[in-house]
């Protein structure tokens, strides 16, 4: 772990949002390739918005992570900001390129379509989130605070994977790894962390 602590603070937080931001230039690259099958609007809203969620998980790992003795914590910020980016690219393209703008058609979806109105709830409770992302939002809020309001992303998290699912209507094992990832980092949550250690050390 401290080979591998040190490797990590070595490597600029740039990179993580270079590298995060490679899937959506080959998203890119594969549409003025026409390259993404026979219906590429689909494909690029279920890219965007899988893409948000695996960002989301990545960064609720850091905590557990660290419980252990792999500390990434300067990259959370990074890869939470990149899961809203990516969130808030899908639904620009269910809005823009999936819907075309029919308002109406969408307010419809928001009140009666289950999966609709989850991934809205993921999108709203992640706005705060990354509005209060940066130092000074930590130092006007006070820590207590700050992490009470942070708690938030385990609501985006279940919204998003509920969304997830909903969407796919059949549990492929794509499915079922990120439930599963989700159960597991909420289930972490519950576990106090004295319990961690015990384990880790047994």
């Amino acid at each position: 772990m401290d080979r591998a602590n040190a490797l990590a603070r070595r490597v600029p937080t740039w990179v993580v949002y270079g590298l995060g931001l490679v899937p959506l230039a080959l998203l890119v690259w594969g549409a003025i390739g026409d390259s993404l099958g026979a219906d590429p609007v689909k494909a690029i809203e279920h890219r965007l918005g899988e893409l948000g969620l695996q960002f989301l998980l990545a960064s609720l790992m850091v905590t557990p992570l660290r419980r252990v003795g792999l500390n990434l914590i300067r990259f959370r910020r990074a890869l939470g900001l990149l899961a809203f980016a990516y969130v808030c690219l899908h639904l620009v393209a269910w809005v823009w390129l999936d819907m075309g703008l029919r308002w109406s058609e969408m307010a419809a979806d928001l009140v009666k379509r289950p999966y609709v109105i989850l991934g809205m709830i993921g999108f709203l409770v992640m706005i705060p989130l990354a509005a209060t992302s940066w130092n000074g939002a930590i130092r006007q809020m006070g820590p207590q605070a700050w992490a009470r309001l942070h708690r938030l992303a385990y609501v985006a998290i279940l919204a998003g994977v509920l969304h997830f699912v909903l969407l796919s209507k059949v549990w492929t094992t794509e499915v079922l790894v990120y439930a599963g990832l989700a159960v597991l980092l909420l289930g972490l949550r519950l576990v106090p962390r004295s319990g961690v250690r015990r384990s880790a050390q047994a």
